[in-house]
C-alpha cells in the first residue's frame, strides 16, 4: 500500500490511494452551536421563524451536506454513506441552538469530515434563516466529538466523554 498521504512521490498534491485498506464500520459525531439572543431563540424554537421551520430544514441541509462532502473538501473521497443524523435542540444554557451530526459508513476511509461539514451547514442554515431577526448571531465551537472504525480506533473528545 502507498504512504497514506495528500503529496504525490514528486511533492504535489492527489486523492490519497485507499485501496489497500480493509472496509469496515465507520461512525463520526461532530457538533456546532449558533449562539443568538433570547428572543432569536424563542422565534427558532416556535417553528416559526421568518423562514419557516429552522430547526427541520437545518436538519434537510445537514444531511444534503454530509453526502456532498468530497464535491467541497478539496481531496476528501467520495463515500457510500450508510446513515446521517442530524439534531438541532437549544443550548443547555439557553445561549442558542446545539447541533449534533452522526455519519455512518462502511468502508475504507473515516466519516469525520462528512460529519464535521453536516454539522456546519446545519449552523449556516441556521444562521441564514434567522439572520434578519438577529445579525449578531455566532457560529461556534464547530468540534468532533467522537469518532468510531478504522485503522487508527476509537476516539472520543476528552471534554466531551460524559455527554
Amino acid at each position: 500500500m502507498s504512504e497514506l498521504t495528500h503529496l504525490g512521490p514528486d511533492g504535489r498534491p492527489r486523492m490519497v490511494d485507499v485501496s489497500a485498506k480493509a472496509e469496515n464500520t465507520r461512525v463520526a459525531i461532530a457538533a456546532g452551536r449558533v449562539r443568538m439572543n433570547a428572543e432569536t431563540l424563542r422565534l427558532a424554537l416556535s417553528g416559526d421563524g421568518p423562514k419557516g421551520d429552522v430547526a427541520n430544514v437545518a436538519v434537510v441541509a445537514g444531511i444534503q451536506a454530509a453526502k456532498r462532502t468530497s464535491e467541497l473538501i478539496p481531496m476528501c473521497h467520495p463515500l457510500p454513506i450508510t446513515g446521517v443524523s442530524v439534531t438541532v435542540a437549544a443550548s443547555a444554557n439557553g445561549a442558542g441552538l446545539d447541533v449534533t451530526a452522526e455519519v455512518k459508513v462502511t468502508g475504507r476511509t473515516g466519516v469525520e469530515m462528512e460529519a464535521l461539514t453536516a454539522a456546519s451547514v446545519a449552523c449556516l442554515t441556521i444562521y441564514d434563516m434567522l439572520k434578519s431577526a438577529d445579525k449578531g448571531m455566532v457560529i461556534e465551537n464547530i468540534r468532533l466529538l467522537e469518532k468510531r472504525g478504522g485503522k487508527s480506533g476509537d476516539w472520543v473528545r476528552a471534554d466531551e466523554a460524559a455527554r
